[in-house]
């Protein structure tokens, strides 16, 4: 692919990015709530690991997470400019239901594996998935449901870590079969490199202090699949 490609990838990507801001943030409290508009955007966030096979190198997916590192730095409570702030009024409010640095730190991950391993999608699908969706539905799940709870930095529940074994699990599967179609490796192959980092990412989620299993979880859950065999 030529470099105009990529750069049409990449506006493709900010578009998707942008959409995906936007409709998170117009889930107000008649619609759901806070914490549920937050989980939509990481959850839909990490499907952009599904447009990295067309890109042709590593630092064109790289600017494109390193960019959401900006964004979500200027709405944060760490921000120095406020006026920004005003602006993104929609993305302030989501990054204020939750851990205040958490957004960042996801952007971060995903510019650290973008940067390594942005020509190698099914890598950075194995890191960001499970915090994609994984953690998503950990959190409804474990906030609705969670009944046996258990501490380790913070409290958690069983039924949490479940919905995060099952989360990861199902989005990674599905990510595999997507990613084999395409690189030509056998998803049989995967199935071990999957189960593994299902469970790692799943103790990395119960074990982690809050916001910081945004970084624990992508980055263990790429190396964990490298470790185990996975991809080609």
């Amino acid at each position: 692919m030529s470099f105009t490609g990529n750069l049409l990838v990449m506006a493709g990507c900010y578009f998707y990015i942008l959409c995906i801001i936007i409709f998170s943030g117009k889930l107000d409290d008649k619609i759901t709530t806070r914490k549920v508009s937050r989980k939509v955007l990481h959850a839909f966030i990490g499907n952009l690991p599904f447009i990295m096979p067309y890109f042709t190198g590593n630092m064109f997916p790289f600017i494109v997470a390193f960019s959401f590192v900006i964004v979500t730095l200027l709405a944060s409570p760490f921000s120095p400019f406020n006026p920004i702030q005003e602006k993104m009024k929609d993305l302030v409010d989501i990054t204020d239901e939750g851990h205040k640095s958490g957004l960042i730190f996801y952007a971060v991950s995903y510019s650290i594996l973008a940067l390594f391993f942005g020509v190698h999608p099914y890598v950075v699908a194995s890191g960001i998935f499970p915090m994609a969706y994984g953690d998503s539905v950990a959190a409804l799940i474990g906030e609705s449901r969670g009944r046996h709870k258990f501490r380790i930095f913070e409290e958690k529940s069983l039924e949490g870590s479940l919905g995060m074994f099952l989360g990861c699990l199902l989005s990674l599967i599905i990510g595999m079969r997507y990613f084999s179609s395409i690189y030509g490796f056998s998803f049989s192959s995967q199935i071990v490199p999957v189960l593994s980092v299902s469970f790692a990412t799943t103790i990395a989620e119960a074990a982690s202090p809050r916001g910081t299993d945004n970084i624990t979880i992508p980055l263990l859950g790429a190396l964990t699949f490298l470790v185990t065999g996975g991809g080609p």
